[in-house]
């Protein structure tokens, strides 16, 4: 049970842990890679570590310590079958982009995870990978985990996604680095293009045009090290915490700023709040920036069409942020928040509402109207590592202790967040 209580103000310089799409991506990458890939920076959350148990389970020499990661790859064909199933436990991205992997390689494996990815769409994958040629067969025709996998040799395909999904993209890539020919994939706005960086790091050639991401069968990936910036989606969270307790200002360095990720500065700034980038520079093709964050007065906006895949996941802590902002704030476009670790409109709708916010869920998303005085509230995380942190933050300014269940689900992505919101936190 973590308990918050408001707080009189927000104050420090801090680290955010490592960026999770990054830290997945390069232990994947690593082990597909020759050589050795070090990687720094690594979010040791659950989800990244499912990942690197995946791997080890296919042969794959990793050495962990807290946030540092050697991988001793050995080629995309140097896998092996493993003895067991493999369990993603509640990671959407491990088993999303393994599959593709998988789907190229020689040998029969089955993937399964927790309860909440045996409730989660992925034919959205599987139909793709078999329009490839894959042999992928599970629940519902593939609709749901498990997941078995029969590696076969693979064909290029022009696949029009119906969704701005990285996952989606990210898994008919993967597969398209050994399958025959090209492999494209045109999306109807970009999502977050991590992959496509650090394939162009392990010296794999990507194609862009436009909203089309293409690459050649037959690509090797190269070793070599790899600084994962702070996470902005872990970020989020303290710079909604400034906005939310007047008189706070804090400095949080080394944050990735991946233009497809950066949503949440935007909406920010488009309510009115101030975030200065100070020491912009580029890490492994990743752009990465110190952020200064002021509080302000903040009013209502509208979030919606082509920036929603680019701040999906901060959707919930945008609707506290919301709570506290004068006049109405609208989101929309956003009926991908249904299918993630929890129905994340109804999720936070329910739980929100518990601290006396003016909140209604609509069809794609929801419809806030602030200024609302918070009042503290129990609350449940239902096992959602982004929803327990975004109620952890409305708790900031709601008079009262409140409690939230379930909260050890931000380990996913946040591990020792409560500890670093109290270090900044003046009481």
């Amino acid at each position: 049970m973590l308990r918050i209580q408001k707080v009189k103000s927000i104050q420090g310089t801090v680290r955010v842990p490592g960026d999770k799409s990054i830290s997945h991506r390069a232990v994947m990458f690593g082990a597909l890679a020759e050589g050795t890939t070090t990687i720094s920076g690594f979010l040791p959350g659950a989800d990244c570590l499912s990942t690197i148990s995946c791997f080890r389970r296919m042969g794959i020499q990793i050495e962990q310590q807290d946030d540092q990661v050697v991988v001793h790859g050995k080629g995309w064909f140097g896998l092996e079958e493993p003895k067991e199933k493999l369990d993603v436990g509640n990671s959407g991205t491990t088993i999303r982009l393994i599959s593709g992997i998988l789907s190229t390689q020689p040998f029969h494996v089955v993937l399964e995870g927790d309860e909440s990815i045996a409730k989660r769409p992925m034919r959205r994958v599987v139909g793709p990978l078999r329009q490839m040629g894959a042999k992928i067969d599970g629940r519902k025709n593939g609709e749901f985990t498990p997941l078995a996998i029969r590696g076969t040799e693979l064909s290029g395909i022009q696949y029009d996604s119906p969704v701005a999904s990285a996952q989606v993209k990210s898994a008919i890539l993967l597969a398209g680095l050994q399958a025959k020919g090209v492999t494209s994939v045109n999306e109807p706005h970009l999502s977050r293009d991590h992959t496509e960086r650090m394939l162009a790091a392990f010296g794999v050639q990507v194609v862009r045009d436009g909203l089309t991401v293409s690459v050649e069968g037959g690509q090797r990936l190269v070793g070599r090290e790899i600084s994962v910036p702070g996470d902005i989606s872990s970020a989020a969270f303290l710079i909604a915490a400034v906005m939310m307790v007047p008189g706070s200002s804090l400095v949080i360095e080394n944050v990735g700023m991946n233009p497809t990720r950066t949503g949440i500065v935007d909406v920010v700034r488009a309510m009115g709040g101030r975030i200065d980038l100070v020491n912009e520079r580029v890490v492994n093709e990743e752009p990465v920036a110190d952020l200064h964050v002021f509080h302000s007065e903040l009013t209502g906006t509208v979030v919606e069409g082509e920036i929603i895949p680019r701040l999906i996941d901060e959707i919930p802590v945008i609707a506290v942020l919301a709570s506290q902002a004068s006049g109405t704030t609208l989101i929309r476009d956003a009926e991908e928040l249904k299918v993630k670790e929890t129905d994340r409109i109804a999720t936070v709708v329910s739980e929100l509402s518990k601290f006396g916010a003016n909140i209604t869920p609509t069809d794609d998303g929801m419809i806030i109207k602030g200024k609302t005085s918070l009042k503290a509230a129990s609350i449940d995380s239902m096992g959602d590592h982004r929803i327990g942190m975004a109620m952890a933050i409305a708790g900031l300014s709601a008079e009262g202790v409140t409690q939230i269940a379930n909260a050890e689900a931000i380990n996913v992505s946040f591990p020792g967040f409560a500890a670093l919101l109290d270090s900044i936190s003046s009481k």
